[in-house]
């Protein structure tokens, strides 16, 4: 539920013209002034429009199915289809298709994704202090298949398994810092295939606007090269912890944090754990800084008007290291939102973020402007 480069967000303005609702089109009426209760199914289509200097313009969509398993049990969570597809005027392209399902009563839930990349990207190096004249684009050809399923234990305990694949393909003819860098292992890419086990707690009270409750998650995947000459061995840990705390009928305060660690003798850059994104560090290019590991945390206070409209303030702090975890490597990150929820009933939102973060030496302050589907976390 996330991702969304740039969107003509022109919902707002839409509510004053209630007169003339019935002239515009039936999912544009729904978002705008109807708040069902009866649990049904929805889809919302959404407009994706960038331009950048190295794809020119870059055009597409994107499609949020949302439904229930079970419209009879009110616990049940919200599942959904969430599609994605952009192509560029100078023949770059991305598509995605991911799916999250939940059983009646929460009993199981099931997740998976497949997409594929062909898009430059930056480089700039590997560790907490690379340098923006160093960034390199590079060319990334990417394919990813990501599954996964847990079992319900108890009313909180979820158990669970998760496999998959990726391939990575990279180019590039700049003889710069990604050619030249012996810390980039595996600069052409590589094919691998992952599987491990997985757990979480989860006593949520909503999957999608969460207000009061914990959820912790931890996996581990085993990753094995496959294909060629690729003979990485190693695994990726994970670790979550989000807490949830409703301070008012209206505010909700919450808290997050991860840490991610790459395993294994080599290192294939492709692999390292990346900080900055829409959803944790926002602000940063993702990508800015990689290394073996990433440990991050945040703070989010929301704080929601009525049924359609909130606003978030949040900050946080985050590194990547080889080793250990240096305090004084911290990067700071803070910023504020705007929620429009379109559907109200569950509690699905479109979101705007405007994230800050740190100033390197005779750089501008690093920032971020993000417009997606769904909560951060």
């Amino acid at each position: 539920m996330k991702k969304l480069c740039f969107l003509i967000f022109t919902l707002l303005g839409l509510q004053s013209a209630y007169a003339q609702k019935n002239i515009l089109p039936k999912f544009i009426q729904r978002m705008v002034f109807e708040k069902d209760s009866s649990r049904r199914s929805s889809a919302i289509p959404l407009p994706v429009i960038g331009y950048a200097q190295e794809t020119g313009v870059e055009a597409g969509g994107s499609v949020l199915y949302s439904f229930y398993s079970d419209t009879l049990t009110k616990g049940t969570r919200v599942s959904d289809i969430f599609t994605y597809a952009t192509l560029t005027t100078k023949g770059q392209s991305r598509i995605s298709l991911g799916i999250n399902y939940w059983t009646p009563q929460n009993k199981h839930h099931y997740a998976g994704s497949i997409s594929y990349i062909n898009f430059p990207d930056n480089f700039y190096g590997i560790g907490s202090a690379t340098h923006k004249a160093d960034a390199e684009r590079i060319l990334e050809k990417r394919f990813r298949l990501n599954l996964a399923a847990e079992k319900l234990f108890g009313k909180t305990i979820y158990l669970g398994f998760l496999a998959g694949g990726y391939n990575y393909n990279y180019s590039s003819n700049n003889m710069g810092i990604f050619e030249t860098d012996p810390n980039v292992q595996s600069p052409a890419g590589g094919a691998n295939i992952y599987a491990g086990p997985s757990f979480a707690f989860d006593n949520r009270n909503n999957n999608t606007y969460t207000t009061h409750g914990t959820r912790i998650t931890s996996s581990y995947s085993f990753i094995k090269g496959v294909f060629g000459n690729n003979n990485y061995s190693g695994g990726l840990l994970y670790i979550e912890a989000r807490q949830y705390i409703s301070l008012s009928k209206k505010l909700v305060l919450g808290f997050d944090a991860f840490q991610k660690s790459l395993i294994g003798d080599m290192s294939p850059f492709y692999l390292m754990p990346t900080l900055g994104a829409d959803d944790m560090m926002r602000g940063y290019y993702n990508g800015r800084y990689r290394d073996k590991n990433y440990s991050a945390a945040q703070t989010e206070l929301r704080y929601r008007f009525n049924d359609r409209l909130g606003l978030v303030a949040f900050a946080g702090t985050g590194t990547v290291y080889p080793t250990s975890l240096n305090l004084n490597q911290l990067k700071p990150n803070y910023g504020g939102g705007i929620r429009y929820f379109f559907d109200v009933e569950k509690g699905l939102s479109i979101r705007l973020d405007y994230g800050i973060g740190e100033k390197r030496p005779t750089e501008e302050r690093q920032t971020g402007f993000y417009v997606g589907l769904g909560e951060a976390f």
